[in-house]
């Protein structure tokens, strides 16, 4: 597999980093889907002259009694971002370039499982990872960790974990994928599995086009094409081969996957793939697309803005959105708040030219 030249890397991670994080913000006021339907989020953003959605969310003063953000608004709408509030679609981004640097291409989902134990509070993990947490601290051993008592074992948990992955095998999405599963392995199995896996390769194959189509169904590559996750993709390329508008395509993933819970890997994912081909080159449209589809809103637009900057390079992403971040993302993980995005990225590069033996 071909790799992209050195300073075309340098630019997409600095977009990648930039990208996941202002996504993830932008998502982070609506994340709650039983509350904030497609419908409710619409009309919300219309109310306000801000639909479709191309900058943060804005705030309505007086907030309706029909409206409610949740609290971290404060943190993450027009006019209040100063610097990045913290998630776990960000801390596992950084935890991920932190244990790849200590182990590269030996890194075990064994290894992973002390780094959560070492640097992430028990508190922190939500779902599937808080069930492996727990599995962990009783002892049993992968992939045992993914199967007991865990019943979000195929939810979206892993996937939001990938990125990194991708980051550093550009151009590779075999290589990618591969990385992606030992990490996945800890807490997923089936749907939940391919989800980071399927991301991983995404991002890889994102440094070779600007073509997200192209992207797509290369990263497809790498999923069981008999599984739920891959026939869900299909449907989105096969949509948007068709002629579908967005809005017809949203429509019928919606239905096909109303039985699915709001944070499964298979939805979400297909949200992912919409937003990516229906926003003709625009990281804006993209991640705007995202979070206005619904479900699980920050990590949905976390994963298009980052893939999205990959594709599309830090030009395409508004100053509006990059920034209020002022270089900054707040952490969880124990030594790594307040990180600095710039050098999140410059550790990524450093770390892929490691990895490919420069």
């Amino acid at each position: 597999m071909a790799r992209p030249e050195e300073a075309h890397v340098a630019e997409r991670l600095a977009a990648a980093w930039t990208g996941r994080i202002a996504g993830c913000n932008l998502g982070k006021p609506v994340e709650q889907a039983a509350f904030w339907t497609v419908e409710r989020i619409r009309d919300y953003l219309q109310r306000l002259d801000a639909y479709p959605l191309r900058d943060y969310l804005p705030v309505m003063d007086p907030m309706p009694e029909e409206f409610r953000l949740l609290d971290n608004w404060t943190e993450t709408t027009r006019g209040n971002v100063h610097g990045s509030a913290r998630d776990d679609d960000i801390d596992y981004t950084i935890l991920a370039l932190h244990m790849l640097e200590e182990h590269g291409s030996g890194l075990t989902a064994d290894l992973v499982g002390q780094y959560w134990r070492d640097l992430f509070p028990i508190a922190k993990v939500y779902t599937a990872e808080r069930a492996a947490y727990r599995n962990l601290v009783r002892g049993l051993p992968v992939p045992e960790t993914a199967r007991f008592r865990n019943p979000y074992r195929e939810w979206i948990g892993a996937a939001i974990r990938g990125d990194v992955f991708g980051y550093v095998h550009p151009g590779d999405p075999g290589a990618a994928a591969r990385a992606a599963y030992q990490d996945a392995r800890l807490s997923h199995v089936r749907n939940g599995v391919y989800g980071e896996m399927w991301v991983a390769a995404l991002v890889a194959t994102s440094f070779l086009t600007r073509d997200a189509s192209e992207a797509l169904t290369t990263a497809l590559g790498v999923v069981p094409p008999g599984s739920r996750f891959a026939e869900a993709q299909r449907l989105v390329l096969d949509l948007r081969r068709a002629g579908a508008t967005w809005e017809e395509a949203l429509e019928r993933v919606r239905t096909e996957y109303a039985f699915t819970p709001w944070v499964h890997a298979v939805n979400n994912a297909a949200v992912v793939s919409l937003a990516l081909l229906w926003a003709d080159g625009d990281w804006a449209t993209a991640t705007g697309s995202a979070v206005m589809s619904g479900w699980d809103t920050d990590s949905n637009g976390a994963t298009v803005g980052s893939v999205a900057g990959v594709l599309w390079g830090s030009a395409s992403i508004p100053e509006r959105f990059s920034d209020p971040l002022e270089d900054r993302t707040r952490s969880a993980l124990f030594g790594y708040d307040h990180s600095r995005i710039s050098d999140l990225a410059q550790r990524t590069v450093r770390l892929g030219h490691e990895l490919a033996g420069r």
